[in-house]
Formats: structure tokens, C-alpha cells, sequence
């Protein structure tokens, strides 16, 4: 009895300690080792106008870490931006802080995502009136039509450290970054919880034995997918306090014109109604891109599915 005492209290702990509530999503993950290193891949070209680029990254399941794919998605409502998850160190532990859709790109704990996402703000690109511009020094594109500008001077102002590739916030080892005014900025908006597609391409990966790490040795094969994901859309979110201006400030003397024709991809998918924004999860150039001008490579562009050289876009998973 004492022993079955003492298993009930067991499974009762971790329970506590692997699922506790959170801002966002509901529940929240909390682990005892640090997840692997961000692959470096390209990210595939932006097939259609509308779409943001959300980065790739480590999940935690049955088997321990696994690699959900960077994606094109639909963004759910107009002018809407997207926080990166991240996991952060505290007391020994990792703890898993949700991604999420709101008026300004909030923190994600200094991690070089990539592809925009060099670990202060999103450099991808940015809302201007109803339409998304897509910054091609670090994103690429393949389309016809869309609005882009070409402005490296913002990608390298966002890095919190250009070359790394750990995939965590604080503790030994990991990214220390504080919050910076920018990024406390979205504290204030009203956010909007990953879609249900999002949610259910998580779920895909999490069920692919060869996407955890351990069976992959931290080495996925399939890094980010080319067709977008579905789109929905949400009641446009609230920017309390933030200038319109403060999230993807637009870099008012970069030029604009007309994307480069397709490069290859432009993929049938139907734009949501939501002004798809897609901003490339691209940030920092984690992994980085293929022959583009200068698109990053931190994690998840193109090469996303291509472990590849990055360009020498935005140095670390560009």
C-alpha cells in the first residue's frame, strides 16, 4: 500500500511539473535536459503573397524532443505578426513558452531562429497598409506581384548572438538576452494562440518517429515543408499600447518593388481571407537561403529542407 502511496504521488508530480497552466496556450512543458541544437536548412520560397514564415523548432513528446517544420502560414488576422516559441531555463528545468499572433513580434529569449527571427524582433518583413512586404535580404520569395524591400542593415540590427544555434533562453549555456523595450511592447497587445492547422502540423510531427531526436541524433530530415499550411481566420487583436510603426518598422528608405518572379513554388493555395501575413521565420538567418540576395539561413528558410550551406545571408541558421 505504501508503495502504490507512493506511485500515485509520483504520477501526480510530474504531472504538476510537466503540464502547468500558461498565458497562452494552456498548458505548458517542462523538461529536466536542454533541447538539441537548431538544425541549419533553407527555407523554401514563399509561394504566394500573404503568407508568414513560421520557424521550425524543438517540441517535447512521448519520446523526448522532436522537430516540428518550419512553415508558410496564413495569418489569421490583418496586421498580424508571429512570436516564435522558445524554451527557457529556470531552476534547473527548461520550460516550453508558446508561440503566438499579435500586433508586434514579442519575446522569444534571444534564440537565432533564422530567417528574420535573428532573436530581437522579426527583419522579414512588415505590414504596410493591407498588404505584407516581404524583406528579401532575408526571405525568400517565388512569386509574382507582391511588395518586397531589401534591408540587411535591419536583419543584423536583430541578432542577439548572429552565430549560435542553441535552442534555449538562460542556464548554462543557453541565450541571455533580456526583454528589450521593443519586445515588451507585445506584453501589452491581446495575442491570438497558434491556428488549429499550426497545431495540427505539430501533431504530424510529433507522430513521426523519425522527426525526435532520438532517433534522428538532433538531425531531422525533413526541416520545413513548401506547401503552406491551411489558414483561418480570427477577430483582428488589439495593440494596446504599440505604435503601428513598432512592430516591423518598415524601413521607410528601403525600396520597394515588385517580388522576383517566381522562383519556383508558387504552391495552389487559397490566400485566407485574414490578410495572410507571413513573415518568414526566417530571422536571423539560421539556415539560410538558397541563391537568393542575401535571404539568412538560421533555421527554417529554404533550407529548410535542404540541410544546407547557408548563403552568407544572415550567418547562423539564415
Amino acid at each position: 500500500m505504501r508503495f502504490l502511496r507512493s506511485v500515485r504521488w509520483l504520477m501526480l508530480a510530474l504531472v504538476v511539473i510537466l503540464v502547468s497552466s500558461s498565458s497562452l496556450a494552456g498548458l505548458q512543458i517542462v523538461v529536466s535536459i536542454a533541447p538539441p541544437a537548431l538544425p541549419v536548412y533553407v527555407q523554401p520560397d514563399c509561394p504566394e503573397p500573404g503568407l508568414m514564415w513560421t520557424p521550425g523548432y524543438w517540441a517535447n513528446g512521448p519520446e523526448g524532443f522532436f522537430w516540428v517544420p518550419g512553415a508558410w502560414v496564413p495569418a489569421p488576422f490583418h496586421g498580424a505578426l508571429w512570436t516564435p516559441p522558445y524554451w527557457g531555463w529556470d531552476h534547473g528545468r527548461y520550460f516550453f513558452h508558446e508561440g503566438y499572433w499579435g500586433r508586434h513580434v514579442g519575446y522569444y529569449g534571444g534564440v537565432n531562429y533564422g530567417f528574420g527571427y535573428g532573436g530581437l524582433g522579426f527583419a522579414g518583413g512588415e505590414w504596410r497598409g493591407g498588404v505584407f512586404a516581404y524583406n528579401t535580404a532575408v526571405m525568400h520569395v517565388g512569386f509574382h506581384g507582391g511588395v518586397t524591400f531589401v534591408d540587411r542593415e535591419r536583419v543584423d540590427r536583430g541578432f542577439v548572438e548572429r552565430d549560435s544555434h542553441v535552442a534555449f533562453s538562460g542556464g548554462p549555456g543557453g541565450i541571455h538576452h533580456e526583454p528589450a523595450a521593443q519586445e515588451r511592447l507585445a506584453e501589452h497587445d491581446q495575442h491570438t494562440g497558434r491556428t488549429s492547422f499550426q497545431t495540427q502540423h505539430e501533431n504530424t510531427a510529433r507522430s513521426d518517429k523519425g522527426s525526435y531526436a532520438a532517433h534522428n541524433g538532433g538531425h531531422p530530415q525533413n526541416l520545413a515543408v513548401n506547401k503552406p499550411l491551411g489558414g483561418e481566420s480570427h477577430p483582428a487583436a488589439a495593440a494596446h499600447n504599440a505604435p503601428a510603426a513598432h512592430n516591423a518598422p518598415a524601413s521607410h528608405n528601403a525600396p520597394v518593388h515588385n517580388a522576383p518572379a517566381a522562383h519556383n513554388a508558387p504552391a495552389t493555395h487559397p490566400v485566407p481571407a485574414a490578410h495572410n501575413a507571413q513573415a518568414p521565420h526566417n530571422a536571423p538567418a539560421h539556415n539560410a537561403p538558397a541563391s537568393h540576395p542575401a535571404p539568412a539561413a538560421h533555421n527554417a528558410p529554404p533550407q529548410h529542407n535542404a540541410p544546407a550551406s547557408h548563403p552568407d545571408k544572415d550567418p547562423k541558421h539564415k
